[in-house]
């Protein structure tokens, strides 16, 4: 005989014989509902017992998505497990029309079946003889079947059928049940997957991060090993942002990720904290060295280019270490250290140094102190004159912006400034510098004496790219009503490397409304004789590190002129700044320069000192130092961004 092989009872012996085991079936069951039984533990539970309870030789169970594939399968034995597959390979069968139907299928004699050809044919073959299918419903929603076979022909006793049926809607109850606890350790494993993950990149979040980072420090406690943090900023990812959009500096963020997962050991935990900044975790290190050593190999890996899917990018990243036993004081130190190395230039990797750390927790405060700083009048500007290289007759003056703080006194503008663009308070500040200069210059001009001032104001990278700046500028020269051409904005080189089209474009419409724009500090930082042609600048300031020692270097006297030459025969009119000594006025004078700045002149003065020169007659505006600016447009001489944004 087949294997699966049972003779069916007569319909007394069924009778008789389970009654008592369809109690247990339904009390097992009714068990089961109190308990976390997953759905394939009820469906080989539910087979096994209805082989033990009915005249069938074998069952199989076969649940039913709605888009009719087998989602789970179930078989008292081998030959039911066979006999399920072959409905889901020819997708016909009594187990599929049952649960297209919702009703009972029955194919007494397998022989005479036409309905399912090529199922019926292949089972014949393994010995089936008879298929009983009940559906698996709950309500109007089909679940799946439940298939009972024999390897003899013949129909099942009336109360087989009814035990079966019953068999079927109670596992459909109880199945029920079980997926609603399965949907629920899915939503809550989705939930937890959310609260300790980073949505975009998948990684580790700061909460998953810092409950790592306390376990690895009781661990590397008990181990006497070491454990070390490091924080991970990104280099101008604003500038992505702003130059490419917001999809580009997101998809630079994954592969950042995805980066920084392939780099780090196995064990160690890498992290994305916020915005642009990561942490990597670096768990039981021999010695605090090997932080080192996996920092510097950060640094040089992630300035790779990436290859992003419209472009390719190259960006440097801040790196900061700290070793600590404690959780809070690694990740405060390990933040402090990345910002020292942003500090020293970026696209490097710092240990913690304590002593800038200091520095860090004074501008820290100096963050907070800056809310506010324009409206309680803790700013002011002062004044330093620029006069001309020929007679040392002034022709304007500098704007340079100054904070009294009421408890650590005078702030400096390389304090002042980094902490206003970081803190986006820069814009407001900058205004307030440019009104204020503005509106001292219009109190110091006396047409009946020819005295009508220029004036230089420094403006920042990011103020010259805010989106608001040219309204605010030419608000300002509306309300002074007088002529713009005596305004100048100060620039460095800098904006080339943040933002060069728009700062282009933005340099280009300042220059339409008149205003002067100056190339400042030139010959420090990221100075190029090619800015000289790309940028729409009409005055080139050249850096006191030059006009220093020019007196005693042929160097620097050599490349004073150099720069005066190429200067004026692309138009652009030169001021030498720092000029402190007669000797040094005599020697800028020769050698070609327009106008000069410096201490030998004047130190910069408060606005009450300069009105004190006007009473007096002094006549500041005497000398057109500066010539009116020459037609000449950035847009024409510069065709796209630099290769690093």
């Amino acid at each position: 005989m087949h294997p699966i092989s049972r003779q069916p009872p007569h319909e007394e012996v069924f009778h008789s014989q389970t009654k008592a085991k369809m109690a247990d079936v339904l009390a097992d069951f009714a068990r089961t509902m109190l308990t976390d039984f997953p759905i394939q533990a009820i469906l080989d539970q539910l087979v096994g017992r209805i082989v033990d309870v009915l005249p069938v030789a074998a069952a199989g169970v076969t649940l039913i998505s709605g888009d009719e594939a087998p989602i789970y399968v179930a078989g008292s034995n081998q030959a039911a497990w066979r006999f399920e597959q072959l409905q889901t390979t020819y997708g016909e069968g009594p187990c599929l029309t049952a649960y297209h139907h919702g009703a009972a299928v029955s194919v007494a004699d397998l022989l005479t079946e036409e309905r399912f050809p090529r199922f019926t044919a292949h089972a014949l073959t393994l010995g089936l003889a008879a298929v009983l299918t009940f559906p698996l419903r709950h309500g109007d929603h089909q679940l799946g079947a439940l298939d009972l076979y024999n390897d003899v022909p013949g129909p099942l006793p009336e109360e087989a059928m009814t035990a079966a049926q019953t068999l079927a809607d109670v596992a459909s109850a109880y199945l029920i049940n079980a997926q609603g606890r399965a949907d629920l350790q899915e939503s809550w494993q989705r939930s937890r997957q959310a609260a300790l993950h980073d949505p975009l990149t998948g990684l580790a979040n700061r909460v998953l991060m810092l409950d790592r980072l306390e376990n690895a420090l009781q661990r590397n406690h008990r181990t006497s090993r070491h454990c070390a943090a490091l924080f991970i900023d990104l280099d101008r990812l604003k500038a992505v942002n702003d130059s490419y959009g917001h999809a580009v500096g997101d998809e630079l963020l994954v592969a950042v990720a995805q980066r920084l997962s392939l780099l780090i050991r196995p064990g160690d935990t890498v992290a994305r904290l916020s915005g642009d900044e990561f942490a990597v975790l670096c768990d039981s290190l021999n010695s605090p060295a090997e932080a080192e050593s996996i920092g510097a190999r950060l640094t040089h890996e992630m300035a790779r280019t990436f290859e992003l899917s419209t472009i390719r990018l190259d960006v440097t990243t801040s790196i900061g270490i700290s070793y600590s036993d404690s959780t809070e004081q690694l990740l405060r130190e390990a933040d402090a250290a990345m910002y020292q190395a942003k500090r020293n230039g970026g696209n490097q990797y710092q240990l913690i140094d304590t002593r800038q750390q200091s520095d860090a927790y004074a501008r820290l405060g100096l963050e907070l102190d800056l809310n506010g700083v324009v409206l309680r009048g803790e700013l002011h500007n002062e004044y330093q004159p620029i006069v001309a290289a020929a007679d040392g007759t002034i022709s304007g003056f500098e704007a340079l912006l100054r904070w009294k703080h009421p408890v650590w006194g005078a702030v400096p503008p390389s304090t002042l400034v980094p902490i206003a663009e970081r803190t986006g308070q820069i814009a407001e500040i900058g205004a307030w510098v440019l009104r204020q200069a503005w509106t001292d210059r219009l109190r110091w001009c006396r047409p009946e004496a020819d005295q009508d001032p220029d004036m230089s104001v420094n403006i920042s990278p990011n103020q010259l790219i805010a989106p608001n700046f040219l309204d605010m500028v030419q608000a300002v020269l509306v309300a002074g009503s007088t002529s713009a051409e005596r305004l100048t904005l100060e620039i460095t080189e800098s904006v080339i490397i943040i933002d060069a089209p728009r700062a282009l474009t933005a340099l280009d419409e300042l220059r339409r409304l008149g205003v002067r724009i100056a190339l400042d500090d030139f010959g420090t930082g990221y100075s190029s004789l090619s800015y000289l042609k790309r940028l729409p600048v009409d005055i080139l300031k050249i850096d006191q590190s030059f006009i220093a020692d020019i007196r005693d270097e042929p160097a620097s006297r050599a490349i004073v002129k150099s720069v005066v030459t190429l200067a004026h025969d692309l138009g652009i009119s030169v001021i030498a700044e720092g000029v402190e000594t007669a000797d040094q006025h005599a020697l800028v004078s020769e050698l070609g320069c327009d106008a000069c700045q410096g201490y030998h002149f004047g130190r910069p003065m408060r606005a009450a000192k300069v009105d004190g020169l006007v009473r007096r007659g002094q006549r500041p505006g005497m000398a057109r130092a500066i010539p009116a600016p020459r037609p000449r447009s950035g847009s024409e001489v510069f065709a796209g961004p630099p290769s690093h944004p």
